[in-house]
């Protein structure tokens, strides 16, 4: 009896790329940033230890308790993101496992995601015991952009195909990209750094315990973010400028100008304003749009792949395999 349900869901599964393994790849990029921007509120809010133990959220209790206030709704809230992205993270590795070795690039995109749950548990309940260490705050924020262009790419490669080696454009166009792609890397870092230092620590439910800072001076590394960023927008700009004379979709060039200009316009308007928390949140969300839009911009330099038909695999086999 058993067997043969799980006959009939294999059975069920996708065989070739189809409407489901798309909607699991966009769901899967889409809850990536979400989680970036709920972790942003949990900061922004100063509820970063909402919840002050892990994995239970207070001591006896795996969900926040009416005790705990609004800032343990919210930071419980977060931390039940994560059960969602893992059914999103499960549903997409499902949905490539039947073509899984037709398609090794899907399997282990989608394998890494689902690898990310656990570590980013893992490094979420860090950073609580830690009492919101900085560089333990920023690493989870950094390893949530890695996940970003991996979803990204994901979805990239269930409408366009596996790698393809070939180039629509000279190798100096896509040494260029490179470079942009390294400032995009640098300025996020800077600005992890920057966010580290300054007065958004997550915490103040006990003004004489506060939050750890990394110690490096705020308003000499806002001037400091803002370089690479500019250096970023310029490199771009010169990008697009090239990619004009090729055979390149040009939507995604576009909207990582966008995206830039929209982010130095936010990131400039809350440096001058002090800091307000909808606008840092805002930059937050922003910084994952920039890196999925580079990662797109990177991926349309080179043709479409020819994807051949996925064959069906007979049902024993497809039960048994690895």
């Amino acid at each position: 009896m058993l067997r043969r349900v799980i006959d009939r869901f294999v059975q069920w599964l996708p065989s070739s790329v189809d409407r489901r393994v798309r909607v699991a790849a966009w769901l899967s990029l889409a809850f990536q940033v979400a989680l970036i921007g709920t972790g942003g509120a949990v900061r922004l809010t100063a509820s970063g230890l909402g919840c002050p133990t892990w994995p239970q959220c207070v001591e006896g209790s795996f969900v926040n308790t009416p005790e705990m206030g609004l800032h343990g709704v919210i930071e419980f809230g977060n931390r039940l993101l994560t059960f969602v992205l893992a059914a999103v993270t499960i549903a997409a590795f499902l949905s490539v496992f039947r073509f899984r070795r037709q398609r090794r690039d899907l399997f282990r995109l989608t394998l890494l995601q689902g690898l990310s749950i656990p570590f980013q548990a893992v490094l979420g309940g860090i950073t609580v015991l830690t009492g919101l260490n900085p560089y333990v705050v920023g690493a989870h924020f950094a390893v949530s952009i890695v996940l970003v262009m991996a979803t990204t790419m994901l979805v990239w490669k269930v409408y366009n195909g596996p790698h393809n080696p070939g180039l629509l454009v000279p190798a100096g166009v896509l040494s260029l990209a490179r470079l942009s792609a390294v400032s995009v890397a640098f300025t996020v870092v800077v600005g992890i750094l920057t966010t580290g230092s300054g007065p958004h620590a997550g915490d103040n439910s006990n003004p004489d315990r506060p939050a750890p800072r990394n110690g490096l001076d705020p308003e000499l590394l806002q001037h400091v973010h803002s370089w690479p960023a500019y250096i970023t927008v310029a490199l771009t700009v010169a990008l697009a400028i090239l990619i004009m004379r090729f055979p390149v979709e040009r939507r995604w060039i576009l909207a990582l100008l966008g995206i830039e200009a929209v982010q130095v316009i936010v990131g400039i308007t809350q440096a001058r304003l002090g800091l307000p928390e909808l606008l840092v949140g805002i930059h937050m969300v922003l910084a994952a749009a920039l890196v999925a839009a580079m990662t797109a911009v990177m991926l349309s330099l080179r043709p479409r792949s020819a994807v051949d038909p996925v064959v069906p695999i007979d049902i024993r086999d497809r039960v048994t395999a690895n």
